[in-house]
């Protein structure tokens, strides 16, 4: 069975932007050390123009070979006229506002997130899953997370879209792994206790 990952950024006060879901604020927390790390342990969580930008086209896929993210993540790209941000990858997007696909290799998933991820988990090989965000897709998800990889950046918002959408029961985790780097990222991995 293939795993969730909820691979995402967060502020010190657990935000994973600001009340828009604008997250830019921890971008200048990318410096050698730190990129070094995201290309080397989870290259396929690079966007597509992020990895030609940084000369990192040739990059292979190690942890994931699919992306799931919701309708507010990919306007971000939308927003800068790209519509496949995760060309490296099997891409979904969950919406039930977008009713078409801007790109052929874009799947929308208008209904039943729930039942379409556990048929993705249920794939025979392949490598798992990478949910990208955001908050509403996390939440609706969030008894199909398997593992969270929280980076989180030493900055405090003081208010923004949390990383789950509120109303959710309390779910436990294990801690697996800490990683702290120089520019004062910490990144924690945790794995769900079933």
């Amino acid at each position: 069975m293939r795993k969730l990952t909820y691979f995402v950024a967060c502020s010190l006060d657990g935000f994973i932007g600001d009340e828009h879901g604008d997250a830019s604020a921890m971008f200048r927390f990318m410096d050698e050390e730190y990129l070094d790390f995201l290309a080397t342990q989870f290259p396929e969580t690079l966007a597509t123009h992020g990895r030609r930008a940084l000369g990192l086209d040739g990059l292979e896929n190690k942890r994931f070979d699919t992306v799931v993210q919701g309708r507010a993540s990919y306007e971000l790209a939308l927003r800068e006229g790209i519509t496949s941000p995760y060309a490296h990858l099997r891409e979904y997007v969950a919406s039930r506002s977008l009713t078409t696909s801007p790109d052929p290799h874009v799947e929308i998933i208008a209904d039943d997130l729930v039942g379409r991820v556990r048929a993705l988990k249920a794939e025979e090989g392949g490598l798992d899953i990478y949910l990208c965000g955001g908050s509403r897709v996390a939440g609706e998800l969030l008894d199909e997370i398997d593992e969270l990889v929280i980076k989180s950046y030493p900055i405090v918002y003081g208010t923004g879209m949390p990383m789950f959408a509120a109303g959710l029961g309390t779910k436990e985790f294990a801690l697996d792994e800490v990683r702290v780097f120089g520019n004062g990222v910490v990144v924690r991995t945790c794995t769900r206790k079933r």
